[in-house]
């Protein structure tokens, strides 16, 4: 499965509780909207970091990098493509 499908059904089902029709879109603000908190932001990097083996310093811990699906999907592959 891609990363974008991997992500979005991530957040479907963790924050939205399996209804879409919550995202608005790919590139929504998931803090600004409410779909994603701090606690939801951890469990986040928790998914990326064991699901996708991604490995998250804080540094990146930015909403430039995690605040919508689109910000993730291209977060994720800048981490993919600097580990290889």
């Amino acid at each position: 499965m891609d990363p974008r499908t991997l992500v979005r059904d991530f957040v479907i089902q963790n924050f939205l509780f399996g209804d879409a029709s919550g995202l608005a879109g790919d590139s929504v603000s998931l803090l600004d909207n409410g779909i994603m908190d701090s606690l939801g932001v951890m469990e986040l990097i928790n998914f990326l970091e064991i699901d996708l083996k991604i490995q998250v310093p804080d540094t990146d811990l930015v909403p430039q990098n995690l605040d919508s699906i689109d910000n993730l999907v291209a977060y994720i592959a800048r981490r993919q493509a600097s580990a290889s």
